[in-house]
């Protein structure tokens, strides 16, 4: 009872498709939620050898989808997303070791306490079942959430942009590989092997409770499409309309050297800088030399008028600019009344995502911090380090912006749930 499945590019029956590898996770995840974490971490330590033996062969196919999309005329930011290179390729297996060396979440009693009747009660962590991952471009993310999903005993469904469906594929034969090598099913990651974007559909109807959860990875237009048509529940994952507020009292090199790399590091990743706002008592110390900075590294300011004044190069930002997601070498700048003006604007204007103050003032950064209400604020720090590696997770599934469940880097103890066990010694309620 194995053959069907198929596809890859042949578009046979989608539904049946589908359906037909759904079922298969969904039998997986049985598996898994029970499979001993040494077994998990064998898996795991497989899928790192396997990424580093296949370099090559990851970085061939990734150049097969940079030289496709770069025919079609993509964005410079769209095409970093989508590229790979020996470092990178090093990073995600580098990730798939941490991933291993952390603690296994499924099991743990995170608390337990006992009634006046004698029983004791214990919340413990259980995985979430099948969890359905569709994601744009970074082929990374094929590695980051098949592993996680391993590591906190779910079965995964990856459906990946199709710009990047050669890398994806180079990619999950090695986590596959860990899979067998582990004695564990391979439908425990599951990608799916077709473009047709009619999968996306089929995955958002839950297929009759095969779908536990989905995540998805992407732009503006994927968040809206996935939290509008979803059957299942979403971690929410909204935009990265970040923010660095460069307050009076901050130190002028620390700034420079902040909102330098929060833009331009990765313009192009969630985690990216899209609006600077400078304190106006401070302004006139800090403003042009940070505008200058960053024009002259390469990115376009689009301005109020006071930064438009401080530099002649400076666009006219419009409304339209302090809403947007640019991931691109783009910020838009203005000038606001201190620490109360900066949280403000962010809350009229931010995606809860992840916002930083640059201040020597411990009161005004306590106040930003307990005030933003972001997934992730930071103090004297770059908002690119918004990633679950950089959190010590080893890898995120994305950055959850909602309130429920999870927030933040979605990291293996993200994707579990709980359930309570009881223990009695012949109790009945009277």
């Amino acid at each position: 009872m194995a053959a069907p499945l198929k596809a890859l590019d042949g578009n046979a029956d989608l539904q049946a498709l589908i359906t037909d590898l759904a079922v298969r996770a969904k039998t997986a995840a049985r598996v898994l939620s029970l499979a001993p974490a040494e077994q998990k971490n064998r898996a795991l330590e497989a899928m790192e050898c396997a990424i580093r033996a296949s370099a090559s062969a990851i970085l061939a196919a990734n150049a097969e989808d940079v030289a496709e999309v770069r025919a079609g005329g993509a964005t410079s930011a769209f095409i970093d997303r989508l590229t790979l290179t020996k470092a990178r390729v090093d990073a995600m297996a580098d990730g798939i070791a941490i991933v291993r060396n952390i603690p296994d979440p499924v099991g743990v009693v995170t608390e337990s306490w006992q009634r006046p009747n004698g029983m004791t009660i214990e919340r413990v962590r259980v995985p979430l079942g099948v969890v359905a991952v569709i994601f744009e471009s970074r082929p990374n993310v094929t590695a980051d959430a098949g592993v996680l999903c391993l590591k906190s005993g779910n079965s995964v469904i990856l459906r990946g942009g199709s710009d990047s469906f050669r890398s994806c594929r180079a990619i999950h034969d090695c986590l596959v590989q860990g899979l067998r090598e582990a004695g564990l099913p391979e439908a425990s990651i599951t990608l799916v092997p077709t473009r047709d974007r009619a999968a996306v559909g089929l995955l958002l109807s839950g297929l009759n409770g095969s779908i536990d959860v989905i995540v998805p990875r992407g732009g503006k237009s994927l968040v809206a499409r996935v939290e509008a048509e979803a059957r299942v529940p979403v971690f929410a994952h909204l935009e990265g309309v970040n923010h660095v507020y460069v307050d009076h009292s901050a130190d002028l090199g620390m700034a420079k050297s902040i909102v330098l790399n929060a833009k331009m590091r990765r313009p192009g990743v969630c985690g990216a800088a899209e609006t600077l706002l400078v304190d106006r008592a401070g302004a006139e110390k800090s403003l042009k030399p940070l505008v200058q900075m960053l024009i002259d590294s390469g990115c376009e300011v689009r301005g109020d008028e006071a930064v438009q004044r401080a530099d002649s190069r400076v666009k006219p930002a419009t409304d339209e600019d302090w809403d947007t997601e640019y991931l691109d070498a783009i910020i838009a700048a203005r000038i606001v009344d201190g620490v109360d003006g900066a949280i403000a604007h962010i809350h009229r204007h931010g995606s809860h995502h992840t916002d930083a103050i640059v201040s020597e003032d411990a009161a005004a950064a306590r106040k930003f911090l307990n005030e933003v209400d972001s997934a992730i604020v930071l103090h004297n720090a770059s908002t690119q380090f918004a990633d679950g590696g950089e959190f010590g997770f080893g890898a995120e599934i994305g950055i959850a912006t909602g309130k429920f469940h999870a927030r933040g880097p979605v990291g293996a103890e993200q994707l579990t749930t709980f359930k309570y066990r009881v223990h009695g010694t012949g109790q009945t309620r009277p």
